[in-house]
């Protein structure tokens, strides 16, 4: 079997994303995924969040990836997949549309060169955006959902006719199941140099990835283990509606990432003795954000400091989660345009399909 292929806009790249890659990873030998441009998206779904730049980075960061094709046509044809040497090309179970509501996939459908997998429920683009502009923490783990954000999640994108599968809003359930087939299992390794960092990655974006890369190269054979604090500790240090995801499904977009080795889920806000001693550290990084003291007033990071093991890396990215927030609610009204747009376009294609399916039956009766 030769290359599988994957193509997407791949805009604010979440654990949903790297879900998909893992099936179709799974599905071949050697996965090759295509990247579309910022042109082609604000052509037929509306502006991207990140730039194209930012986009085949954060697709390359992700474990299951063996190859990005930047400027992937937006229109999949079987030209696309014979230059790159693809068997076939896999998509998830929704539906991508041109800007004339043609479905993209078409032509290779027709081939027989087309594959499905599942759509990973209870996440999406639409969602997080949501939880961005409502300032809500109705998402934080352990806390009761608002009217508003109930509002908001039933009502999302709602068009005449009903609610789309795919655009529409729906609750994240993780499972030990989902977290198995994220995580590599495998432990540290003698001669292999634990390096322990920890922080709330929300929204994870290339700023993470550049930091967590630049701490992966700091060791020949490293093993690198990222502590997630807990939703109410990144609430406490970062305010706001923060974190804009819940731990769990943190969770599962730092394990997407080839650079991280182990999650700790719930890490303590103070790397302690304990911690460095626990998972026999040898080295603790952390970026260039600001350090917040620990509830009784202490710096979190006074025992590494004290071994001498402390390091304070320069990403050399000056993207944050707080930019990215700040990048969309700048676009709030053509985010809602897009998704109203975009629902309303997937759900005349379903009708259209629908129709389709009941004319042979109508006919046969």
């Amino acid at each position: 079997m030769g290359g599988t292929g994957s193509e997407r806009s791949y805009d604010m790249v979440h654990y949903g994303h790297s879900n998909q890659l893992r099936q179709a990873r799974a599905m071949g030998d050697y996965l090759i995924v295509g990247v579309h441009t910022d042109e082609e998206i604000a052509k037929h779904k509306g502006p991207p969040v990140f730039t194209q730049e930012e986009r085949y980075k954060m697709v390359q960061a992700i474990k299951w990836v063996d190859e990005v094709v930047p400027a992937a046509p937006y229109v999949t044809t079987l030209e696309t997949l014979d230059k790159h040497n693809c068997d076939f090309c896999v998509h998830g179970n929704d539906i991508t549309l041109t800007v004339d509501g043609r479905d993209t996939y078409e032509e290779v459908k027709q081939a027989g060169r087309y594959r499905e997998c599942k759509r990973t429920q209870g996440v999406s683009t639409t969602d997080l955006v949501g939880r961005m502009l409502l300032v809500t923490k109705a998402h934080h783990s352990g806390q009761e959902m608002s009217s508003e954000y109930r509002e908001y999640a039933d009502s999302f994108g709602k068009c005449p006719g009903g609610r789309d599968p795919w655009t529409g809003v729906s609750q994240f359930l993780q499972t030990s199941q989902k977290i198995i087939q994220f995580a590599s299992g495998k432990e540290p390794q003698p001669g292999e140099t634990v390096i322990y960092v920890a922080g709330a990655f929300d929204l994870f974006h290339i700023g993470h990835v550049d930091f967590l890369e630049k701490v992966y190269r700091l060791a020949e054979r490293p093993y690198v283990i990222a502590g997630l604090h807990f939703d109410q500790e990144v609430n406490r240090y970062k305010g706001k509606n923060y974190p804009i995801m819940t731990l769990h499904e943190r969770t599962l977009s730092v394990l997407a990432c080839r650079y991280v080795s182990e999650v700790v889920i719930g890490a303590p806000y103070s790397v302690t003795a304990e911690l460095l001693g626990h998972f026999k550290v040898d080295l603790v990084c952390h970026g260039k954000t600001e350090v917040v003291p620990d509830r009784d007033g202490s710096d979190p990071y006074q025992e590494p400091k004290r071994r001498g093991i402390f390091r304070q890396m320069d990403s050399g990215s000056d993207l944050t989660t707080d930019l990215i927030v700040q990048r969309i609610i700048k676009n709030r009204l053509e985010y809602e345009a897009r998704n109203q747009k975009k629902e309303a376009k997937e759900l005349a294609f379903l009708e259209a399909r629908r129709q389709q399916e009941a004319q042979p039956a109508a006919e046969n009766a």
